[in-house]
């Protein structure tokens, strides 16, 4: 256990303040393009798919949708009936940080997968009826999260955060790739973290993280539906289109991970994790995952991607310490300029770098 959860009359900061937009209400976080965002798309387009091609398994994956394994899963025990004002200070705020992230993601995914059940009723059923029992799930892990925070004194008011969130919008074959990654790398990053604890349960903090064993099989199953969907339409996987967007998705999720994590790598260690040897892990679980149904993937394993994620990291971290330095926002954005300049060179450096395709490696038994 780290010394600030040991020791919390050492630790000079006991509560870490938050913004509130009412007493216990915490303003939600400011967007940046490293925040979770919420989606929208053209929802005619997705009704008339034929999904013909591979209708069966999207039935199958319809029927592990009903079987509701988690339906009395998320359900808190007198484990969290405690006290948990000894997680003081930088501590405290990063969890806060991290439940209010994650609470904000599973929510952006209750609403797209909710707006696109009402939608295509009567138009797509066995879509429908998929995307409205994956907006459960995503609810349950909203309030779960949602619940938690209020541990801490504080949550969010998700019907505000409804209204007040900007929307952005993706064509459906966008929203397929980038909800298929952020399904699986949810999967990837619960697991592990689950695992780590597992082996030191002298590391969980908080209760929370001992749902995450099934918390995260929800996350796998709503990939494999992904995986279903785009294997239906074959453009989306087959022409030399598909392999650059696969490659841009990976990389901007990758990256995003990357630079968020390792900004609060801290939090991490309050758990006992390494955030960089944790996200390079994540990273190479998932773009594994991805080979599954991408036509190409990332290099993950060439040194140079880590190197330059490394330095688009740092240059990150110089762009954080200037937006606080308190100069004027004008002096701020011409010092942030070139760290953003850097981080956009590492990163097309990255895109283009060869990929690795795919194919042959199907014919490998995993």
């Amino acid at each position: 256990m780290v010394d600030s959860l040991k020791k919390p009359q050492e630790n000079s900061l006991k509560k870490a303040e938050f913004e509130e937009i009412r007493p216990g209400i915490k303003a939600p976080a400011n967007d940046t393009i490293l925040t979770p965002r919420f989606y929208t798309t053209d929802f005619e387009e997705m009704a008339k798919m034929d999904i013909s091609v591979n209708e069966e398994e999207l039935k199958a994956i319809l029927e592990e949708f009903r079987a509701d394994y988690n339906r009395h899963h998320f359900v808190r025990d007198e484990e969290f009936a405690q006290s948990w004002e000894h997680i003081d200070g930088e501590t405290r705020r990063l969890f806060v940080e991290f439940l209010e992230r994650s609470c904000t993601a599973e929510f952006s995914g209750f609403l797209l997968y909710k707006e696109l059940g009402r939608r295509l009723k009567g138009k797509s059923p066995v879509l429908a009826e998929c995307f409205n029992l994956m907006s459960r799930d995503e609810a349950r892990h909203a309030g779960f999260l949602n619940k938690a925070m209020s541990d801490f004194n504080l949550q969010l008011d998700l019907g505000f955060l409804t209204k007040s969130k900007d929307y952005t919008f993706f064509k459906p074959k966008f929203i397929f790739y980038a909800t298929y990654l952020s399904e699986k790398i949810g999967y990837w990053r619960y697991i592990t973290i689950y695992r780590h604890l597992e082996s030191h349960p002298e590391n969980c903090i908080y209760p929370i993280f001992r749902f995450f064993e099934n918390w995260c099989q929800d996350e796998n199953r709503h990939g494999d539906f992904f995986s279903a969907v785009m294997k239906s339409q074959p453009d989306i996987l087959n022409d030399w289109k598909a392999k650059l967007w696969c490659r841009f998705f990976l990389l901007s999720v990758f990256a995003t991970m990357y630079l968020n994590d390792l900004q609060r790598k801290d939090f991490y260690a309050s758990i006992g994790l390494d955030a960089r040897e944790y996200d390079i892990h994540v990273i190479r679980k998932t773009n594994d995952s991805s080979a599954r149904v991408f036509p190409v993937v990332l290099d993950v394993d060439n040194p140079e991607f880590v190197q330059r994620l490394d330095i688009s990291a740092a240059a990150n971290t110089k762009i954080v310490e200037i937006g606080k330095s308190g100069q004027l926002k004008v002096v701020r954005l011409l010092r942030q300029i070139p760290h953003i300049a850097n981080i956009g060179w590492q990163l097309l450096r990255l895109y283009l770098m060869s990929p690795i395709d795919t194919v042959p490696m199907r014919q490998v038994i995993r």
